[in-house]
């Protein structure tokens, strides 16, 4: 029997202000106001110019758990991303978790969309491998966060153990990831095609490729929903007031993954929008790096 889905709604006192009055949701002209400390280390992965990612190491001893964020923006570089990442990243690593905020390719950008967005993710992933030892690194507790459009990338990092062979994505041995906890995704591509052009104004090909005689079905290696069962459990969390990504979208996902034999999980934001999900400024924040915490199995604030 498919397991209801455990949807957390907290008390509206929580998203509240101080005195008690309301926080409005947060506007695309506050996200991309965002921004934070400056990165302990930039590690480029690749030549071209997207292709980094940033180190935010804890001050003090490891070794430091590690949350992997990657930033949203409807897969295009008109709304950058990784900037307004760091605010999330620098109140993280003030907990002592140790933040790799990746940067990749977009759609929009020479050698991104099918395959090289993934290749660059999947890249920066890995790359952790060799970072662990100099910096104290605890791969064995690690989260995958990702915002909108990072959310699919980050749900579909989380799946790489299950793409095809006869994939140009598959690799033999990708990092593993236990918890993947999707801000505001948009994961399922084939079912979500019709709002992604609404919200984003992409089209399928711009993200998934074109189908070929090797690959006919372009959602085979690019929708984590088409992958399930992933062996890792999701945290679908969306904003009560996101039009970008809705509620009902993590809802269905949960749907598909928990009928699966996945673990799955949607939490509501209340009076959180689609940018209140990454902003440590936000009184949504108190939920959502609780969550992160809770996956890196440490203790609650």
């Amino acid at each position: 029997m498919l397991k209801k889905i455990r949807t957390t709604l907290l008390a509206a006192a929580m998203a509240g202000s101080v005195g008690g009055a309301a926080a409005a949701p947060m506007s695309l002209q506050d996200y991309l106001a965002l921004s934070g400390p400056a990165p302990t280390r930039h590690v480029a992965y690749g030549a071209a110019p997207s292709q980094f990612a940033e180190l935010f190491q804890p001050a003090g001893d490891g070794p430091f758990p590690v949350a992997v964020i990657i930033h949203g923006g409807c897969w295009t570089k008109e709304f950058g991303g990784i900037t307004q990442m760091r605010n999330m990243a620098g109140d993280l690593a003030a907990q002592g978790i140790a933040v790799w905020n990746v940067e990749y390719r977009r759609y929009d950008e020479a050698g991104g969309g099918y395959p090289g967005m993934y290749h660059d993710v999947a890249t920066a992933m890995d790359r952790l491998r060799v970072l662990a030892p100099e910096h104290q690194l605890d791969l064995s507790r690690i989260v995958l966060v990702g915002h909108s459009a990072g959310g699919h990338l980050a749900q579909w990092a989380g799946a790489r153990a299950r793409l095809p062979r006869t994939s140009p994505l598959y690799v033999a041995d990708p990092l593993p990831v236990p918890v993947v906890i999707s801000l505001g995704g948009l994961a399922d591509l084939r079912n979500e095609e019709a709002l992604i052009k609404t919200s984003c104004d992409r089209d399928m090909a711009q993200l998934a490729g074109v189908a070929s005689t090797g690959r006919p079905d372009i959602f085979s290696d690019t929708s984590p929903a088409e992958m399930l069962p992933l062996g890792v459990r999701t945290v679908l969390i969306h904003g009560e007031h996101d039009t970008i990504a809705p509620l009902r979208v993590g809802q269905d996902y949960a749907r598909r993954a928990q009928a699966a034999g996945d673990a799955a999980e949607v939490v509501s934001l209340p009076g959180g929008s689609h940018y209140d999900e990454v902003a440590a400024t936000s009184p949504s924040w108190r939920i959502v790096s609780a969550h992160i915490r809770k996956a890196l199995g440490l203790q609650p604030r």
